[in-house]
């Protein structure tokens, strides 16, 4: 059974997921947000497997809630849910440490899908439309202009070439498939690769793998 909380300020959404994810034999609702400082508490009192956190809510709005939430240690994987394909925040929602996210148009297939995927470890958003995101808002990460080289970065130093090199492609939005095909590995070579560069990393998920990707300059913005 997988525990989900609803964070969302609009009451008609909140009981629109709420009656979907009922319908579900292997889901439950543990609570409902109308803000971002209730959806910390209520993740600190129940934790849910999953938490569906909207973007903008009074308050503390649902980026800040994500950090906050993945800062305390809790087990719970944040899906960003959001207006809009190419919300400008759902970037910043991904780099606060939610697994990934959906529009709230998508079909009752789509985020039941998703909550199972993110309950079940993997991110929900596909690495075609990963990197689309993150080249198209690229302008939203901080300047550093003192930042460390990957080289010296003790996330990367710790992998080996080949999973740098499988760690770059990713960033640059290649599949499983894609790497198996390309660098010519078997696929499940390429899975054991992908589980250990998680690992190294501290990488809850692939989604987290590409902002890691960019932020030690494996991969820049074209």
């Amino acid at each position: 059974m997988t525990s989900v909380l609803i964070a969302d300020d609009q009451a008609m959404q909140r009981f629109g997921f709420r009656m979907l994810l009922e319908s579900q034999d292997d889901m439950t609702v543990v609570g409902e947000a109308a803000d971002g400082t209730e959806a910390v508490n209520l993740v600190t009192r129940h934790r849910p497997d999953v938490a569906l956190m909207d973007i903008r809510m009074p308050g503390l709005d649902g980026i800040e809630a994500t950090r906050r939430i993945l800062d305390s240690g809790a087990r719970t994987r944040v899906l960003i849910v959001t207006t809009f394909d190419m919300d400008e925040y759902a970037y910043a929602g991904l780099r606060a440490g939610a697994s990934g996210f959906l529009v709230k148009d998508a079909m009752p297939e789509e985020l039941l899908s998703g909550i199972r995927a993110v309950a079940g470890g993997d991110a929900v958003v596909a690495p075609s439309l990963t990197r689309r995101l993150l080249d198209a808002y690229a302008h939203h990460l901080p300047s550093s202009p003192g930042a460390r080289p990957h080289t010296e970065d003790p996330r990367i130093a710790s992998l080996t070439e080949r999973e740098r090199e499988i760690l770059t492609v990713i960033g640059q939005g290649w599949s499983n498939q894609e790497i198996t095909a390309r660098l010519h590995l078997a696929e499940s070579t390429v899975k054991t690769h992908v589980t250990r560069i998680l690992a190294k990393t501290g990488s809850r998920d692939r989604v987290q793998a590409v902002i890691l990707a960019y932020d030690t300059r494996l991969v820049n913005p074209r």
